[in-house]
């Protein structure tokens, strides 16, 4: 069985330490990525970073952006701006242009489509401003990676997928009377990770020959867009009693979650694992029966707030850029949810 939650992703020998109540990073390269080093000089006085965040209404960026205002606030003479990028590609290109206008001093980006990382990485280059990316991994043209402050999609797959496969043989299921669905954003790479983690450590976990039939759902990684393709998908796979359910994201399974149990599926007949627990939470809050039964908690604030001092220290000290930085997860229930931090929305 691959490792749970708590691996460390080690990717070379030195370690940058981050003061973070539930994050840790993993070390750096020894040649300097392409955006690793910023300007000639550090810089003091004032600084002004942008963080430009895809699908900043969802509630995991919002806690990123808190993080990353709060490690703003604890530095000093630090301001974060914050752009919501939504999924548009576009507004990516035209924002790093725009933070680079006004000068800023760092640009820490969550891309909508990380087929626009050789651009946002070459503007930032050409501006001598160092530039990180957050969640997404992005690549300049070469193929070199961008600094990273996220989670590693894999380690967290394995933990939903071991979770899922200890409570579908709990639950004394079979592959006769299952399905699994695997609800994600199919060209995101970060999500491809997580789901094919999901399902490697649960083949590992059942064996083989107990692995239910898997049933992929594209989505937009949105929770409506995830309980419509979910609902259509149902239609077409009749005589199934039970559903195991994986995703992306929490919007994903969450989504997924909601359009089995309004097609009539009682939670008894549902296993949903969540990723981010604060949508998967909130039945728990209400003392529902559900069928979220457990969910990999992340804390967007860990992240946010590991880029902004990492980023900071680069700077204004002219530390290097950690080329990756991998944040804590945990998994938590309708039982220890609370105990853990989560904050349900």
């Amino acid at each position: 069985m691959r490792t749970s939650s708590w691996r460390r992703s080690v990717i070379g020998a030195a370690c940058v330490a981050l003061a973070l109540s539930a994050a840790a990073c993993s070390s750096g390269q020894e040649t300097p990525g392409p955006t690793e080093t910023g300007g000639d000089e550090p810089v003091a006085g004032p600084i002004e970073i942008a963080y430009l965040q895809k699908q900043g209404d969802q509630q995991y960026f919002v806690d990123q952006a808190d993080g990353a205002k709060a490690a703003a606030e604890e530095l000093g003479d630090v301001t974060v701006t914050v752009a919501n990028l939504g999924d548009d590609a576009n507004k990516a290109i035209s924002e790093v242009e725009a933070a680079i206008a006004r000068g800023v001093k760092g640009i820490i980006i969550v891309v909508p489509d990380q087929a626009v990382g050789p651009q946002v990485i070459s503007l930032a280059k050409e501006a001598g401003i160092p530039l990180m990316a957050s969640d997404d991994i992005i690549k300049d043209e070469s193929g070199a990676e961008a600094p990273f402050t996220g989670f590693d999609g894999t380690a967290m797959g394995n933990s939903v997928g071991e979770k899922a496969a200890e409570l579908y043989q709990a639950a004394g299921w079979t592959p006769e009377n299952t399905k699994i669905l695997s609800v994600y954003k199919p060209d995101l790479s970060v999500c491809v990770q997580r789901v094919e983690g999901a399902l490697d450590a649960f083949t590992q976990a059942v064996g083989e020959g107990n692995v239910p039939e898997v049933v992929d759902i594209g989505t937009d990684a949105s929770v409506t867009d995830s309980l419509d393709k979910t609902a259509a998908t149902i239609t077409g796979h009749q005589g199934v009693t039970n559903w195991v359910v994986w995703g992306c994201n929490d919007e994903s399974e969450t989504g997924a979650v909601t359009a089995l149990g309004n097609a009539g599926f009682a939670p008894a007949n549902v296993i949903g694992v969540g990723l981010g627990a604060y949508l998967t939470c909130k039945d728990w809050a209400a003392g529902l029966d559900s069928g979220n039964k457990a969910a990999l908690y992340i804390s967007g604030w860990d992240v946010g707030s590991a880029a902004v001092k990492a980023m900071v220290a680069n700077v204004r000290d002219g530390v290097a850029l950690p080329p990756t930085t991998i944040a804590d997860t945990h998994m938590v229930d309708a039982a220890s949810y609370e105990a853990a931090g989560v904050q349900c929305t």
